[in-house]
């Protein structure tokens, strides 16, 4: 992610989540936070009227990001825009994320996530996070509780097998779908 991505992903930001974060957070994140690392997703290469579009013109789908602090990345934002959820975007930034932070030395990966968001829960316990703590009225919108979701020793060879097999699994499914449109619909 860079600043001049920051428009985009604010939008993203307002539709994805009931308490969006304000721009100068992502501020400090891009621009003064040096354990930040933020990424953006955006389709790999669209052929339009026979001319290639710069991978920088492209649409923003989604953006994530973590810290890493020494050891251990925390993630610390996740959003698919809405036209683009359910086709598997969210795991593969997820994916990118774990990767990105396993390849910087981190050894545990942690979050926090909604008690009540079962499919993000399912998401992180397929890539072998187990809950290892709840924080009572976490989520200022809701005073939701969030659970704390761990995985340690993500270098281990058993770990770096089970990230290969999930990754060979998310490759045909995006595969299966088929190429991304440019246009958005169904985005405000």
């Amino acid at each position: 992610m860079r600043w001049e991505d920051i428009a985009e992903v604010m939008e993203i930001e307002r539709r994805a989540f009931s308490m969006p974060w304000p721009m100068r957070a992502y501020e400090q994140e891009i621009l003064r936070n040096p354990s930040a690392h933020y990424l953006v997703l955006r389709p790999r290469e669209v052929r339009a009227i026979g001319w290639m579009v710069p991978p920088s013109r492209l649409p923003i789908l989604g953006y994530g990001g973590f810290w890493l602090v020494p050891d251990e990345a925390h993630i610390s934002t996740i959003a698919i825009d809405v036209p683009w959820r359910g086709r598997g975007l969210g795991e593969l930034m997820f994916l990118a994320l774990v990767e990105e932070a396993i390849a910087l030395g981190a050894h545990l990966i942690t979050l926090e996530v909604r008690a009540s968001n079962f499919v993000a829960q399912n998401l992180y316990r397929k890539y072998g996070l187990e809950v290892v703590g709840r924080r009572p009225g976490y989520y200022r919108d809701n005073r939701e509780d969030a659970l704390v979701m761990s995985v340690e020793d993500v270098h281990s060879p058993a770990y770096r097998e089970r990230l290969e097999a999930l990754k060979a699994q998310l490759w045909v499914r995006l595969q299966s779908a088929g190429p991304i449109p440019l246009h958005r619909s169904g985005a405000n």
